[in-house]
């Protein structure tokens, strides 16, 4: 670390080892803090975001009362982002998706649907409120299905379009839709369920088998380090693949961020290695992989935030978020719950749908959780919305996203 005077005001400047360090003490600070306060842990608030959220506000405080403005070396960033983005891909088991039947190919398109047509209101709802549509797709499924991950990934390809504070505004937006999220699933299936007096069937009485146990993936498991370097290894490949496709398509001038390579040749070889077994793949270790190379990413991310970029867009940015809560609030009640069959089991993906859309994954988890503990279990449920919202909207919401970003560029 080293310090200079540059436009007036010291200058703290970080390196790539500093980095990483901070990096990883703000991810085990918002650790702390989730289980100390009822309101990150209700609402299923990531620990990255917490603790890199809390740095960039401090950091903030600090450039603007002209004390020290942080500057860090965020080199480290993107392979981590590559990281997770291939233990991504390597969850996308095509027989899996067979397990789910017809509901789960239903679900899908719904979910994919959704994508869309958050793509559509943020940009309409961005040109409405004179802001760059761009800056409409980042408050998007950008921000919406995409959540802190893909809000992370897409700003920084925004900016190099051009777009200024593109990323702090996803960023904004997804933390927004992962709390909106977890307000409205809940009260949503409640008052489905109450209204058309639903209950659980018997096979969910009963209990089978969850998504993770169908995938394979266990709670537990025995890390070695050969297996490690295995997984390691697997990942690697697929990302270095995926980066040699990712800059031959930049070539012909379409944009293309460097991860959706590696997540799609990820999907390719965990289908390939299926049927021809390869490697042996451990699922406990890749996504215990993934775990932490998303939390470093997502805690870098947060806490590199340039917070004063928002200061002219807080208000039009608003406006636009708050359209697509209550857009995903009527589409589920209207159409998702329709389409999926009017019973318990679609009133519990309606909490996930509305969980995952507007924030991640795990917010669709804690919204179903939330409901089936007082109205009882769906299995259905259980096995499609995390299958689906794991890695299946990406096959769809990734190219979409690349679509928009490159139409309204």
């Amino acid at each position: 670390m080293k310090t200079e005077i540059i436009e007036g005001i010291l200058t703290l400047k970080v390196d790539m080892v500093s980095t990483l360090t901070l990096a990883i003490l703000l991810l085990f600070l918002g650790n702390f803090l989730k289980k100390k306060v009822k309101f990150f842990e209700k609402f299923c608030i990531p620990a990255p975001v917490i603790g890199g959220l809390l740095f960039s506000i401090v950091a903030l405080i600090l450039k603007q009362s002209n004390v020290v403005n942080i500057s860090m070396d965020i080199t480290l960033q993107s392979p981590f982002m590559l990281v997770f983005f291939t233990t991504i891909g390597l969850g996308g088991s095509f027989a899996l998706v067979k397990k789910g039947g017809v509901p789960l190919i239903i679900y899908w398109l719904l979910c994919c649907i959704l994508a869309i047509m958050q793509n559509i209101i943020g940009v309409v709802a961005a040109k409405a409120v004179n802001l760059h549509p761009l800056l409409g797709v980042m408050m998007g499924s950008v921000s919406m299905e995409g959540g802190h991950g893909a809000a992370a990934a897409f700003g920084p390809v925004a900016e190099g379009l051009g777009i200024e504070g593109a990323t702090t505004v996803a960023i904004a937006a997804a933390t927004f839709g992962l709390i909106s999220g977890g307000l409205i699933g809940g009260p949503i299936a409640k008052m489905l369920i109450d209204k058309y007096d639903l209950t659980p069937n018997e096979e969910s009485k009963e209990k089978s088998k969850s998504y993770k146990e169908v995938a394979g993936i266990k709670d537990i498991g025995k890390v070695t380090s050969q297996m490690f370097l295995i997984q390691l290894a697997v990942i690697s490949v697929c990302m270095s693949i995926g980066s040699l496709i990712c800059d031959w398509i930049a070539k012909t001038g379409t944009v293309l961020p460097g991860y959706v390579g590696a997540m799609f040749v990820a999907v390719i070889f965990r289908n390939i290695n299926d049927k021809l077994s390869i490697v042996k793949l451990d699922f406990y270790t890749i996504e215990l992989i993934g775990d932490v190379a998303l939390g470093i990413f997502l805690s870098m991310a947060l806490m590199t935030l340039k917070l004063w970029e928002l200061a002219n867009l807080a208000g039009p940015m608003l406006i636009v978020v708050i359209c697509q809560v209550v857009f995903i609030a009527l589409y589920t009640i209207f159409v998702v719950f329709r389409f999926l069959g009017k019973d318990f089991d679609a009133a519990i993906m309606v909490a996930g749908m509305a969980g995952h859309g507007l924030g991640a994954t795990p917010n669709a988890m804690a919204n179903m959780s939330s409901v089936t503990e007082k109205y009882g279990h769906s299995t259905k449920a259980f096995l499609i919305v995390p299958l689906v919202g794991a890695f299946l909207i990406d096959l769809v919401g990734i190219p979409t996203i690349i679509w928009f970003i490159n139409t309204f560029k």
